[in-house]
């Protein structure tokens, strides 16, 4: 039933577990879920068009004083 989506609070009434903390015992993931709740939360990073780091006078002031 995890597999399939349903909710925990459904598997513990359908179970007749009194708290759902029971239920969190025998319910565990596999790699197939664990992978596609990581895929939901993934948002890219990275653009096609990246700025020029160079051009941003601000970042090109604080830089040398980076390591000081």
């Amino acid at each position: 039933m995890l597999k399939a989506g349903v909710n925990l609070v459904y598997i513990r009434d359908f179970l007749g577990h009194v708290n759902v903390s029971t239920t969190e015992i025998y319910a565990r993931a596999d790699d197939v879920m664990k992978r596609r709740a990581l895929e939901k939360t993934y948002h890219e990073l990275q653009t096609e068009a990246l700025p020029n780091w160079e051009e941003d006078e601000d970042l090109m002031r604080w830089l040398p004083n980076l390591c000081k």
